[in-house]
């Protein structure tokens, strides 16, 4: 199969690039390559998505499949479809899970209600705080309705992720507590030991989209793994990386909010941390998929590669999500104060 990854340097479309690769297939990856190379055996084509014509070398190039994982451009998207599109099989557009409206309601499906398509054709930065969950959300639903407008629903696959996670989160939530649990120490978790939670290791994804675009699937998946709860997260992790010293510390939602801290991801977060409007985001119906072939590794491979990832990228280094050490004692400094008020006087 000769498959264009556009991207193929990072995280999601590096993994697929890779796995691709070990099934023998013909690679080509088109990157702007600041995030690091393509993979060993891979054909790299160097582009700029924002650039004015920049898919003009792919032109006339045919394709059995394509995977598309833009970010934050409908035009990205456009492009693509217009100089590939009638010369390739099988297209892949990976959307997310931010695309539904009801971030409240648990179980629900594909056909649940999405945001307003945002049809601009700016390039919002996908971690810029001005990029909401509506507007990230809407550029996605804008990206999967211009492909079945083009493709139609015979040839195109759009994928909705959750929580993707594994080696070389580049949104640091997964992987934020692996590396935090290592270090040791007081931890602060949030007191919200039942919250529900879906991730998905991005191995696995990348997996089932090759094997997508080999078997001609199409249609429309939540790629997501089964519901869990917050605490089997966080305590297996504990007990497979935790430093000896490891104590974690429950926090009240309202203390951590005072003090603050952000829930999900982004700076001053704990991520993974929802309230409970937005459970609706980690409580979609994981059966389509899986039934679709999607096949998910044990929990404690993803903590174990989570950890030596961490490791290999630094213990200490600036994240895009999470607590820095100076914020983690300002909340325990918080969170001992109102355990004192509220114990014996």
């Amino acid at each position: 199969m000769r498959l264009l990854v556009l991207g193929g340097t990072s995280y999601l479309s590096l993994h697929i690039a890779r796995h691709a690769l070990t099934r023998g297939h013909d690679v080509t990856c088109a990157a702007r390559g600041e995030s690091g190379p393509a993979p060993d055996g891979a054909r790299f084509l160097a582009l700029d998505r924002d650039e004015p014509g920049a898919l003009d070398p792919l032109i006339g190039a045919r394709f059995d499949a394509v995977v598309d994982v833009a970010t934050g451009a409908l035009g990205w998207v456009l492009e693509a479809l217009e100089a590939l599109a009638d010369r390739t099989r099988h297209w892949t557009f990976v959307s997310s899970i931010n695309v539904y409206s009801d971030t409240a309601s648990p179980g629900q499906t594909v056909h649940a209600p999405l945001h307003e398509p945002v049809t601009s054709t700016r390039r919002y930065d996908p971690f810029a705080a001005e990029t909401t969950i509506e507007i990230h959300g809407g550029l996605k639903v804008a990206g999967e309705n211009a492909v079945r407008a083009r493709l139609g629903d015979d040839h195109s696959l759009l994928v909705r992720p959750g929580i993707i996670s594994g080696p070389g989160d580049v949104m640091d939530r997964f992987g934020y507590w692996a590396g935090r649990f290592a270090r040791g120490g007081r931890a602060v978790v949030p007191d919200s030991p039942r919250q529900p939670v879906q991730h998905i290791d991005v191995r696995d994804l990348a997996a089932w989209i090759v094997t997508a675009a080999e078997d001609d699937l199409t249609g429309t998946f939540d790629a997501i793994g089964p519901g869990v709860e917050l605490g089997e997260v966080f305590e297996p992790t504990a007990r497979l990386v935790g430093a000896p010293d490891l104590e974690l510390v429950p926090v009240a939602p309202e203390v951590l909010t005072g003090a603050g801290v952000a829930h999900w991801g982004g700076p001053a977060s704990l991520p993974l941390w929802l309230p409970e409007s937005m459970h609706g985001l980690v409580t979609h119906d994981p059966v389509p998929a899986r039934d679709a072939g999607l096949v998910l590794r044990a929990l404690g491979d993803t903590i174990r590669t989570a950890l030596a990832d961490e490791r290999a990228r630094g213990l200490d280094r600036p994240r895009r999500a999470g607590l820095t050490p100076e914020q983690e004692r300002a909340v325990l400094d918080a969170a001992d104060i109102e355990a004192g008020r509220s114990g014996p006087g």
